[in-house]
């Protein structure tokens, strides 16, 4: 069997569709002293945008309370030029605004992808982390630095299990 290598514009392709999101996240992802960790189920759909060279998801929180309540989506998209992702979240407790484009791609079956934000007034690097990718379920991470890479602070889990296939 001949194994052909990717360029990686279809390392995004098993997520595509509905997924039930079970989340662990930092209560104030903004405070980089709070432990306290909250967990909530959302939902996803994921769809493909410009002829599969990015996606777009929706991100719908489920059983919040009213003032905890949020929606948010991202956008993915790939550069053949470099072989790299760039992913932009956006949320409605931020109306109006892209975060920072992460950048990375996969290797060996696991997403890494990086930037350097300011949160809350502090530098920061960001990153996310795909691991488990499987069929019907996937796990993400998200981490920050605040020494420039030396340690990093996961904030944010999520482990996604497939309800259907758009």
């Amino acid at each position: 069997m001949t194994l052909t290598k990717t360029d990686g514009r279809h390392d995004f392709d098993f997520a595509m569709g509905r997924w039930r999101i079970q989340n662990r996240k930092i209560a104030d992802i903004l405070d980089p002293t709070c432990t306290d960790w909250v967990q909530f189920e959302a939902i996803t759909e994921m769809r493909p945008i410009l002829g599969g060279l990015g996606n777009f998801d929706t991100f719908v929180p489920v059983g919040l309370p009213e003032e905890e309540r949020f929606e948010g989506a991202t956008v993915r998209m790939f550069d053949p030029a470099t072989g790299l992702w760039r992913i932009w979240w956006m949320s409605a407790r931020t109306p109006g605004i892209l975060d920072n484009p992460v950048e990375g791609r996969f290797t060996d079956g696991h997403g890494q992808f990086f930037c350097d934000d300011v949160i809350a007034g502090t530098p920061v690097k960001v990153r996310y982390d795909w691991f488990d990718v499987e069929p019907g379920s996937a796990r993400w991470e998200q981490s920050f630095s605040y020494d420039e890479g030396a340690t990093w602070e996961k904030n944010w889990v999520m482990t996604s299990t497939r309800e259907d296939v758009l």
